[in-house]
């Protein structure tokens, strides 16, 4: 399968751009500005309720900065715009991204003031980067947080991605999708994101399919005629009567009765699900699964396992697709070094640590996580380091980035390992560890002090 696109319409993905990257890439042309920059990617904290974060995007993002330019199309609508020199547009003409690009690997459990990414490159280059990355690297590392949660909570019931149609546009469903993949969602029912990412497919049948027959028996009938190893939906009219109907139509088939599963879409879903699974038992259906959907989210899916309730898999769409309990990360994009200088932000709750950067991640014997530390890129430290080469000089590095289905063994194995308390759908009463090394807390202290700013 070809590398997909960067986005929906990837033709002139170099204007999906602020206007100031812009107009600060003009002034750097003009000025001379254009040394190596370091710019590191991050959430400063965490939303509520969430104990880890799940890296995802950086698929999409070194597929933009691979194929970065500026076509014709945009070049002449920037310069109807009236704000930028023929030289300066003569030189985006001939512009690629030539730098160094480290990151975590997709699926990495990831926590505050952690570098998601770390972009080396010449100023403007990695200047005009940051909408885009933050767009991907933000609303991907998102929904696989969110997943995570989602995955966890449903324990051995799987868990299917019903959200498209209420996803924020299109590029949102399909990043969305790849992202709850690699989460651990088994599948989704966005046909478009099966075709381009080769995420398995799955869905089962609305309740208008039952409405335009006469009735449901007949419904039933008529679409397991057709696709034998099916899942049927019961909550149209009555849902027991529903189930009922299901186990009427067993006995009427016999050996021909291949129907996998009942789908319960509305109701009390605990209560529906244990009396389904008498009537299904009784009749002697023990193999036809139950899923659930409707209105789902971790929490709600939680509950119902606290229950018991006898449910082998969720559809989960609107929650999960739009993160509703919280539908953004407090990320940044911000320059740490330039022409081998470190750089730091002092404003108030905004600072940042300076120069390049590891991440050192520390476990124990049985490789439950411990512990992280932010320690300068020159550092050695306990634990292994996060942070990984992935660019040099504008091209991928060879067996860098692994497929989805790496990224989604490694999601797993690495959830696997934090700390059971962090898996819970609550704040955990004590965060995971996460502390700054000596000696970049001396660098930045340094820095600090001389551009005023007194000790952190």
């Amino acid at each position: 399968m070809s590398r997909p696109g960067v986005w929906a319409d990837d033709r002139n993905a170099a204007l999906l751009t602020d206007l100031y990257e812009l107009t600060m890439m003009q002034a750097y042309f003009r000025e001379g500005l254009r040394d190596t920059a370091v710019f590191d990617l991050f959430v400063r904290k965490l939303p509520a309720n969430r104990n880890y974060l799940v890296a995802a995007g950086l698929e999409t993002a070194i597929g933009y900065l691979e194929d970065l330019h500026f076509t014709p199309e945009a070049l002449a609508y920037l310069e109807s715009l009236g704000t930028f020199s023929r030289d300066f547009l003569d030189y985006l003409a001939e512009l690629r991204f030539t730098g160094d690009v480290a990151a975590m690997p997709e699926g990495t459990p990831v926590f505050p003031d952690e570098p998601l990414i770390e972009v080396a490159a010449p100023l403007p280059q990695a200047q005009l980067a940051e909408t885009f990355l933050l767009n991907q690297i933000h609303h991907q590392t998102l929904m696989a947080s969110k997943a995570s949660r989602v995955v966890d909570a449903a324990g051995e019931a799987a868990v299917v991605d019903f959200g498209a149609r209420r996803m924020h546009g299109v590029d949102a469903s399909l990043k969305a999708a790849r992202a709850f993949h690699i989460a651990g969602a088994a599948a989704t029912s966005n046909v478009l994101a099966g075709q381009v990412y080769g995420i398995p497919v799955s869905g089962t049948m609305a309740h208008s399919y039952i409405e335009a027959h006469p009735d449901e028996l007949g419904a039933f009938a008529a679409f397991a005629g057709i696709y034998p190893d099916t899942v049927l939906l019961v909550d149209t009219y009555d849902t027991l009567a529903g189930v009922r109907k299901v186990a009427e139509l067993a006995a009427r088939w016999g050996d021909d009765f291949r129907v996998r599963a009942i789908r319960l879409d509305s109701g009390d879903l605990g209560r529906l699900a244990r009396d389904s699974r008498a009537i299904l038992d009784a009749a002697g259906l023990t193999g036809v699964g139950i899923f659930a959907s409707g209105s789902l989210d971790e929490y709600r899916i939680a509950e119902l396992m606290a229950q018991g309730a006898p449910i082998d898999g969720f559809g989960v769409g609107t929650h999960m697709g739009v993160s509703e309990d919280a539908p953004y990360l407090d990320s940044a994009y911000k320059l740490v070094e330039y022409a081998g200088q470190p750089r730091m932000k002092l404003a108030t709750h905004k600072v940042t640590l300076p120069g390049r950067k590891q991440v050192f991640r520390e476990a124990d014997e049985a490789g439950t996580l411990q512990r992280d530390v932010i320690a300068r890129a020159d550092e050695v430290a306990p634990g292994r380091p996060l942070l990984q080469p992935v660019m040099r000089g504008g091209k991928r590095e060879p067996g860098a980035l692994p497929d989805l289905a790496g990224a989604r063994d490694h999601a797993r194995q690495e959830r696997q390992r934090l700390p059971g308390v962090l898996r819970g759908v609550e704040a955990a009463a004590t965060a995971y560890p996460v502390s700054v090394s000596d000696a970049l807390r001396q660098t930045a202290d340094s820095l600090r002090r001389s551009l005023g700013g007194g000790s952190a």
